[in-house]
């Protein structure tokens, strides 16, 4: 490898080395605070890393990795990600019975398997990546395993994986017998030819089945619910931002490399789940009374409404589906970081009766909790409703009516059970709430920092999303 290969890996090789050194950490017997603290300075560190390759963009090392404008936007969506989950982490772990130590190790290699996807351009490094995200997922929805949720959370996690990861292989096995390539521009010549053979179109079925499972779309999410549900709190949120932005990059990349929006086949297959996702996931939201079930269940309709910008394939659509991931990824973030500060040692905040009268006694985090779910419903003058926006133009602009009316109408179903939170939050009187648990006030102090840049992020896309808006438009698959 050149110098200038190391330079663009150089987020990742952060990454990976940032695992080991936390590794030899534990084994220095530093305390939980040190190591949260070094974790939270490599992630940093990371992310500057990332800032300074951008003269070099596009650059391709070898076959498998391509860091262009987009993954690069996508490489540093992921490893904020991380880092956001790591200042939730100390206040949620640190009055648990497990050490937290470990937990980073796996939080570190979990975001490296996230960027590999992001910037991968062969099926050997999107696989690379798949496990190393999905096998360091394994360890973390099961960590509090003195719960039984988490242990059900994990193998439930752990065998449905397993069966998508041998969808999506056998999948690629079948495309690169028909091909005899294993790298995405390789491919394209094949796959655009005007009859697309039938073990090749058998090939990307199955691909499309694994992709499915790792996004929890209908109808492959059975899944979701009970793995958000037993996870811990920061897990879950990591599982619903940056575990589910890697697949859809790795997911654009390879179909904007072959076009495979042409094929009628699988665009009909591709409407289908978005409709299914889009309706499906409003509708088991309606009834629910466990927060993290029901955002689960909120995300499976999001990804719904983000395959309405995936579907056309036109020029627009790289910046529709980035732009939708930047929202959504702050909303939820928003949302979960009010759920763990709210959780205690014992019990995740995850019943919405706890959340009754909750503004008179906590009103900053009621009220970042409030924004979250206008955001998730699409409220004007929030980040969801210019995501949402955007999504509807695209799908509208390519004459893709039907998925547009299915995202309006399934919107207004979304807004009952966003509302009823936000109703709650005020509903009652100051005396239903127990006192809160005393917390680490210099962590909390960082995590509510934290929120509060999230929630004026929230407002500012909404109001004023112009420069993000323009940052999505200059993004480009080499």
């Amino acid at each position: 490898m050149s110098n200038n290969d190391f330079s663009a890996l150089m987020p990742l090789m952060v990454l990976a080395g940032a695992s080991v050194l936390v590794m030899l950490l534990i084994v220095a017997r530093l305390s939980h605070r040190i190591i949260q603290l070094v974790s939270l300075l490599l992630f940093v560190i990371a992310f500057i890393c990332l800032l300074n390759i951008r003269g070099m963009l596009p650059y391709e090392v070898g076959s498998l990795f391509m860091m262009d404008s987009f993954g690069a936007f996508m490489t540093g969506l992921i490893i904020f990600s991380g880092l956001v989950v790591n200042v939730f982490s100390y206040i949620y772990f640190q009055e648990k019975e497990e050490g937290p130590k470990e937990y980073y190790v796996l939080l570190f290699l979990c975001t490296l398997g996230a960027c590999v996807l992001a910037v991968s351009e062969h099926f050997v490094s999107v696989f690379l990546g798949l496990e190393i995200l999905t096998i360091g997922l394994y360890a973390l929805i099961a960590y509090l395993r003195t719960r039984n949720h988490s242990i059900e959370a994990g193998i439930k996690y752990l065998v449905l994986a397993a069966f998508s990861s041998a969808f999506l292989l056998f999948g690629m096995a079948l495309v690169y017998l028909e091909t005899g390539t294993m790298s995405f521009a390789g491919m394209a010549d094949v796959v655009a030819a005007e009859s697309v053979p039938p073990l090749l179109l058998t090939g990307l079925g199955l691909m499309l089945v694994g992709l499915g499972f790792k996004l929890a779309v209908v109808p492959f999410h059975m899944w979701t619910a009970d793995v958000y549900q037993g996870a811990p709190v920061p897990v879950t949120a990591f599982i619903a931002t940056a575990s589910k932005g890697g697949v859809v990059a790795a997911m654009l990349r390879f179909f904007i490399a072959i076009d495979g929006f042409q094929s009628e086949p699988l665009q009909m297959v591709m409407i289908t789940i978005a409709i299914a996702s889009m309706v499906a996931g409003n509708l088991l939201a309606l009834r629910q009374k466990n927060i993290k079930r029901l955002l689960a269940y909120s995300s499976i309709a999001h990804l719904g409404y983000l395959l309405v910008a995936f579907i056309p394939g036109s020029a627009v659509v790289l910046q529709a589906v980035s732009f939708y991931l930047l929202t959504y990824f702050i909303t939820t973030f928003a949302a979960f970081g009010v759920i763990t500060i709210l959780s205690d040692s014992e019990t995740d905040a995850d019943d919405l009766d706890r959340y009754k009268a909750l503004f008179w006694k906590h009103p900053a985090l009621a009220s970042i909790l409030a924004v979250a779910m206008f955001s998730l419903a699409g409220i004007p003058l929030t980040a969801g409703f210019t995501g949402k926006f955007y999504v509807l133009t695209t799908g509208i602009g390519q004459g893709f009516w039907l998925l547009a009316v299915v995202l309006v109408l399934s919107s207004v179903v979304g807004l009952y059970y966003y509302l009823r939170v936000v109703t709650m939050l005020f509903a009652g009187t100051r005396d239903l709430l127990p006192d809160p648990p005393a917390r680490y006030p210099v962590f909390l102090g960082i995590s509510m920092a934290v929120l509060s840049i999230l929630t004026f992020a929230l407002i500012w896309l909404g109001v004023y999303p112009d420069t993000a808006i323009g940052v999505v438009q200059g993004l480009q698959l080499k």
